[in-house]
């Protein structure tokens, strides 16, 4: 059975050029999202079955994957956006 990866580019379509230009000039963001693809990637490996994995563990890397993409997707809205809603009077 096909797993389907969840690459940034393909999560986040219409902010592909914001990742790009964060990738590029951010070398902390570049980490946090070769990371997040990294870890993508391997549980897309044990969910094919090319690799073993306990289900707990699976479990966990799952939750790090949504705690990196929640992270990245923070850092791509950039700081305008990540205000608490204490302005919104």
């Amino acid at each position: 059975m096909h797993v389907e990866h969840h690459p940034l580019n393909k999560d986040f379509p219409e902010l592909r050029t914001a990742l790009h230009e964060l990738r590029v000039k951010d070398a902390d963001f570049a980490r946090l999202a070769d990371e997040y693809e990294t870890l993508d990637k391997r549980i897309c490996r044990v969910e094919d079955g090319v690799e073993v994995l306990a289900d707990d563990a699976l479990a966990s890397l799952k939750l790090a994957r949504v705690g990196l993409k929640d992270e990245v997707a923070q850092r791509l809205k950039g700081p305008a956006e990540q205000c608490c809603g204490c302005c919104k009077g």
